[in-house]
């Protein structure tokens, strides 16, 4: 049955496929290696299941482990991220690998050319060359190539190479000619400027090298040529293939499930309605209603939006889209705070520039700039309000006297810097409203039947709808393909987690 992430629920389903690039090295599998090392267990709460005595492991068991939940993270992000591509790995600049690496190829090459200028040339360094070459060439071929193959092995025949070296018939400019013609064959549109520069260098040990150089690029094609031929196919797979090897995981790491256990728990607690002790049981019976699974995995899902990364570890199940929850959060806290300053200013305004769409505009366009770095470590954001509110009231008074209205005077414009400034604490009252708001339409998209039509926007939100909608269907997306692949981790969690909480009542 195809799979639709675009809809609720925790059935079984295909991921979408949201445009984001992410190279193969990023963060998540660092993660994920990361807490495989780390074995600590969570706190339990006083209520939370125990978890089973500890079952120890072998080194193997944990390494074969890692290399399924490393096999899971590529799979998922090949899955999720419909621009994900390999990249050339380069060492970075001044690091040791980079300085052994650099050492260790320039006395390879400098062997090479030494032994390329003897008299007579002695070609053992070539012929292991020419070797690797042919070897990448095969590589390249498919199924069908049978002609390219022959003309492969015919040329460069190593036996008959090896003859013609011993014997000092060795041609070089020509097998390297036909590397180069195959090369240009084999290789994918984006290389042909490569190939091209590659038939202009004479000397044969630059030449070398650049073949080289040139196979290392095409190797990286050919690979990202597989990934999206796989994509398809791996997308009605995913979802089984993920929960296996995440169960295959869990057999491996004890207290595997602790901390989406506390995470879980916790959105229950905030969800639980405080009512007296002396609650009739028809009153308990009612507000125990209200704490059904979807709603409490909905307010979790929520709460990832506003996570403390520093100090908190992620929920187990969510390891690999860490990076994206992040890229979210950071995402929504600058369009809470572009939401409340876009109400302060047009309350400021009134009525005389709230007619104007393209005052409304031009303001929206410059908090967006001047936002767009808030969220990242080194960037203040009292410096960074204090910057729009001089921005804001300059473009204000602009255009008043554009349109013909009296500017602020400069108690007034004072005030409004104030305002502005304040606006970034979690205690305005503007601020707090936005961001309610924002969670508000979070959690009735994730209860949505179609990403195609979202529920209504909440009042106070028009100015960013469009950058409002294009976050949540992101979120909801995510979420969805999450609950499709973990939903029987979460559905034995909850029903745990909500038998306490009615006991208990």
């Amino acid at each position: 049955m195809p799979l639709d992430p675009d809809k609720p629920g925790t059935g079984e389903g295909a991921p979408s496929d949201p445009n984001r690039e992410r190279n193969v090295e990023n963060p998540v599998e660092e993660s994920v290696r990361k807490r495989i090392r780390q074995s600590t267990p969570s706190p339990h709460r006083g209520n939370t299941p125990q978890a089973s005595p500890p079952r120890f492991v072998s080194v193997e068991e944990l390494m074969e482990a890692a290399k399924g939940v490393t096999n899971m993270a590529l799979a998922h992000e090949i899955v999720l991220n419909g621009g994900f591509q390999i990249k050339p790995k380069e060492p970075p600049e001044g690091s040791l690998e980079k300085h052994v690496r650099d050492i260790v190829h320039k006395a390879f090459w400098d062997c090479f050319e030494a032994q390329f200028r003897e008299d007579p040339p002695v070609y053992d360094h070539a012929i292991i060359l020419l070797a690797e070459i042919k070897e990448a060439l095969s590589s390249f071929l498919l199924p069908g190539h049978t002609r390219l193959k022959n003309q492969i092995n015919e040329v460069l025949d190593l036996d008959l190479i090896k003859q013609e070296a011993e014997n000092g018939a060795l041609n070089i400019p020509r097998l390297a000619e036909f590397i180069i013609g195959m090369m240009g064959t084999l290789c994918a549109p984006a290389r042909d400027e490569e190939i091209r520069k590659l038939r202009h260098i004479k000397e044969p040990i630059a030449l070398f090298r650049a073949i080289f150089s040139v196979l290392d690029l095409m190797k990286v094609d050919m690979a990202n040529f597989a990934i999206s031929s796989v994509r398809p196919h791996l997308m009605q797979q995913s979802v089984e293939y993920e929960r296996k090897k995440f169960q295959d995981f869990l057999e491996k790491q004890q207290d595997s499930l602790d901390i989406v256990t506390q995470w879980l728990q916790e959105a229950a607690d905030a969800l639980a309605p405080s009512r007296p002790e002396d609650a009739g049981p028809v009153a308990a019976e009612a507000a125990d209603r209200t704490l059904c699974p979807v709603t409490v995995l909905n307010q979790a899902y929520v709460k990832l939006l506003s996570w403390d990364h520093r100090h908190k570890l992620f929920p187990e199940t969510l390891l690999m889209d860490q990076i994206r929850f992040q890229e979210m959060q950071v995402e929504l806290a600058q369009l809470t705070l572009l939401g409340t300053l876009l109400l302060i200013t047009h309350n400021s305004a009134g009525p005389a520039l709230s007619g104007h769409q393209e005052f409304q505009d031009r303001i929206k366009n410059i908090i967006k700039v001047l936002l767009q770095d808030v969220g990242s470590a080194p960037i203040s954001t009292n410096d960074v309000l204090a910057t729009v509110s001089e921005k804001i009231c300059l473009e204000l008074n602009s255009s008043l006297a554009q349109y013909g209205f009296t500017p602020f005077s400069a108690e007034r414009e004072a005030a409004l810097k104030g305002q502005i400034q304040s606006a970034g604490s979690p205690s305005n009252q503007i601020y707090r409203l936005i961001d309610n708001r924002i969670q508000t339409f979070l959690l009735n998209s994730l209860g949505s039947s179609s990403l195609r039509s979202l529920p209504t926007l909440p009042s106070g939100l028009g100015p960013i709808q469009k950058e409002l909608e294009e976050t949540t269907v992101k979120f909801v997306r995510l979420v969805n393909y999450n609950k499709m692949v973990f939903s029987p981790y979460y559905d034995s969690a909850l029903s745990k987690i909500l038998n306490i909480a009615g006991t208990r009542a």
